[in-house]
């Protein structure tokens, strides 16, 4: 059986629809359906059962078995980067990840979990080094802590434990998130349903919607998880990116050839943001590749495409 904890959000399930075209049906799925509009992430996947998080919490506490655990997928986060509470953002996010992490080594099972790029800042160089980590907001914190234990916790060779930290991650199945679904997404929905995409004017030396981020879909990042879940056994933190920034710019003019009208106008850039906001990110796959993950990522353009294809369907459904 795998386990995947927020198995019903974005890229969670996604991995459970993958798993399903793998022929595992065997799945866990772990998460917390107060927003019960994340339902339809599952309608279309065969699981064998659902534990709600305050339930699988208690299996943890008790140190409780679960029955031929394959792996564990740990995607369930607080991924709200607006969120100021930095105990509830620890506990979601630093805690309960400890408390699986170690519950899970304790049965030599693999363990595949999601970090951030949110690690690095505004760093523009982004190998997996401790030099290079500076969050500006405890969501990128909260990360880098359980990075961190997790390279104290597991020096030692044994069942695969790798963290993947995601850049820019767009594709179907966020619609749920709002106001922290992708930057594609919430483009593509502006210019589909209004005409115009917003994007922020220039700030601090850069220029109007030029800020620029690491876009990767979401199959390609599920692909990266079932590599290091399916091969032998490994130990590390890997970026999970394309390798190349693009503009919000660029993206925004992807998205207006594949819609086939639109516009953009830019809107000032919040006060609230300046110093939390992350102007540019290109993940260093050097470390990925030398891990032999051959991974194909996809570039924007096409990416876009596909994905704008599947939030069709989905606004069909």
């Amino acid at each position: 059986m795998h386990i995947v904890t927020g198995g019903a959000g974005f890229i969670g399930s996604n991995l459970v629809h993958a798993l399903n075209e793998h022929g595992h049906k065997d799945v866990l799925v772990v998460d917390d359906l107060t927003d019960g509009s994340k339902f339809a992430n599952l309608r279309d996947c065969s699981i064998a059962d659902y534990l709600d998080v305050l339930e699988f919490r208690a299996i943890l506490e008790a140190d409780r078995d679960l029955p031929s655990i394959e792996g564990v997928f740990h995607q369930g986060a607080c991924a709200d980067t607006t969120v100021t509470d930095g105990r509830a953002m620890l506990e979601a996010n630093f805690t309960f990840s400890k408390r699986l992490l170690e519950w899970i080594l304790r049965r030599k099972s693999p363990f595949v979990y999601a970090s951030s790029a949110a690690v690095y800042g505004n760093n523009h160089d982004t190998a997996e080094s401790p030099e290079h980590e500076h969050p500006l907001n405890v969501y990128g914190y909260s990360k880098l802590l359980f990075d961190q234990y997790v390279r104290t916790r597991c020096g030692e060779p044994g069942s695969t434990v790798v963290g993947l930290r995601y850049f820019n991650v767009y594709g179907p199945r966020e619609a749920h998130k709002g106001k922290m679904s992708s930057m594609a997404y919430q483009l593509y929905k502006q210019i589909a349903d209004g005409g115009i995409g917003k994007l922020y004017k220039g700030h601090d030396g850069v220029g109007d919607g030029e800020q620029r981020r690491d876009f990767v879909h979401v199959r390609d990042v599920v692909n990266t998880n079932l590599y290091f879940m399916n091969g032998e056994p490994r130990r590390g933190i890997y970026n999970v990116g394309t390798g190349r920034a693009r503009s919000f710019n660029e993206v925004a003019r992807i998205i207006v050839d594949c819609v086939g009208d639109g516009r953009i106008e830019y809107i000032p850039f919040p006060e609230s943001l300046r110093g939390k906001y992350q102007e540019f990110t290109q993940a260093d796959l050097t470390a990925l590749r030398t891990a032999s993950c051959t991974t194909a990522f996809r570039d924007a353009t096409d990416g876009i495409a596909a994905a704008i294809r599947a939030w069709r369907q989905e606004d069909q459904a």
